[in-house]
């Protein structure tokens, strides 16, 4: 599991102690319906057009480009992870402010269908109807484990991880993996074309 933009969200709200469950909550909720979408067929659906795939392909890119500049920006940039506690601190949002920010930045990543609906699809659409459900199973409670761990986890060692050596390393991490994988898909589409 890369730490992607939804991850790193995650691990922001985690830091922050921020509607740390509401979070979680959403992640799971969003990802066991893309799961279940992508092993219904479509995936195979998406994989079967190319003007589809192109556009997940694209899509993906340019979201993924834009994601790891913004790391690195922070990386380089950021003193410190701004979780709260003083008169500069941001904002904590609201509840509401909270849910639609992980809606977008779960739902408006394109990575996320590329991950759950197109490659866990393809997989899981690949065994028979009768195995599928268990292969969706695995993979929700994969969903579950990851997102718990990552989101209650941060708050756990939020003391640890807002620390600016640590949360450069986060954020310089994050760019790294995020323009590794808009290359990966860069590649794909120009052999594609």
């Amino acid at each position: 599991m890369a730490i992607g933009a939804q991850n790193a969200h995650v691990l922001r709200m985690g830091v922050r102690r921020s509607h740390v469950a509401l979070t979680v909550a959403a992640c799971i909720v969003i990802d066991m319906a893309l799961i279940a979408a992508g092993v219904a067929g479509a995936g195979a659906l998406i994989e079967g057009s190319t003007v589809l795939m192109a556009l997940a392909r694209w899509g993906g890119a340019a979201f993924l480009l834009w994601y790891g500049l913004r790391s690195w920006r922070g990386a380089m940039t950021a003193s410190r992870l701004d979780i709260g506690g003083d008169a500069t601190a941001q904002a904590v949002p609201g509840a509401m402010a909270a849910l639609a920010s992980v809606l977008a930045m779960s739902l408006l990543n394109p990575h996320v269908y590329l991950d759950t609906v197109v490659l866990l699809g393809s997989i899981g659409g690949r065994y028979p109807a009768a195995e599928r459900t268990a292969f969706s199973a695995g993979a929700m409670t994969a969903s579950v484990l990851w997102f718990s761990m990552l989101g209650f986890g941060a708050a756990r060692f939020a003391g640890v991880l807002a620390r600016p050596a640590a949360w450069k390393c986060i954020e310089a991490l994050t760019g790294a993996v995020m323009l590794a994988l808009a290359a990966g898909l860069i590649v794909d589409g120009v052999a594609a074309l």
